[in-house]
């Protein structure tokens, strides 16, 4: 089993990618892969969403940039997990982008499969930031697993979410929950329910 891991933040080996890296070792604890792909500093984003509609006839993005990439990833992941740092209590404007584009384009890919988000903050605006992230989990018919708190820490530096314990604990747990889900999801061996055609309510006459 796979799990593919976003880090979201400009700083390759960041807070957040502290935060990354406890989930992925409480998961490789459980025997579960990682891998993690960077895409915060936006050198790998060409661009934001455009509303074209190419992706419903190619079933990928029209930019072909890491988005599609991850497309093909997750198409072979058990589930994902989203960090991000806080900006003016929001997720990084590039993971956004990234992430419009990604669950649009390859939702596909995301049915029926574990996703989760972390968020990493100095001090306020994780709450505001994990509600945002969250929202692309549970629009994509995804399971999302909990843990003993929100999924966040604090610390303006790797060093300083060191010492943030609870929330490292907070990370742990996701991992050895995540694990457990899709596991048991793999296990049960029920068939997954049936995704109904889209139904768009419109009350414009």
């Amino acid at each position: 089993m796979k799990v593919l891991m976003i880090n979201g933040s400009p700083h390759e080996n960041g807070c957040t990618k502290r935060a990354l890296d406890e989930v992925a070792k409480a998961l490789h604890g459980e025997g579960i892969e990682t891998e993690i792909l960077c895409i915060g500093n936006g050198m790998q984003v060409k661009h934001g969403c455009i509303a074209c509609g190419v992706c419903s006839k190619l079933h990928k993005c029209a930019f072909d940039d890491s988005v599609n990439a991850a497309i093909d990833k997750m198409k072979e992941c058990d589930g994902i997990v989203i960090g991000s740092p806080v900006y003016f209590a929001s997720a990084n404007g590039t993971l956004i982008s990234f992430l419009d584009r990604l669950f649009y384009a390859g939702k596909q890919a995301f049915t029926h499969k574990v996703g989760a988000v972390v968020v990493s903050a100095r001090r306020a605006g994780n709450s505001a930031t994990f509600d945002e992230l969250n929202k692309y989990l549970f629009i994509s018919n995804m399971f999302v697993p909990g843990s003993t708190y929100w999924n966040q820490v604090h610390g303006n530096t790797p060093e300083q979410v060191e010492q943030d314990e609870e929330g490292l604990q907070t990370m742990r747990m996701l991992g050895k929950n995540m694990a457990f889900l899709m596991k048991s999801i793999e296990k049960s061996g029920l068939e997954k329910p049936a995704v109904e055609p889209k139904v768009r309510t419109n009350f414009a006459r």
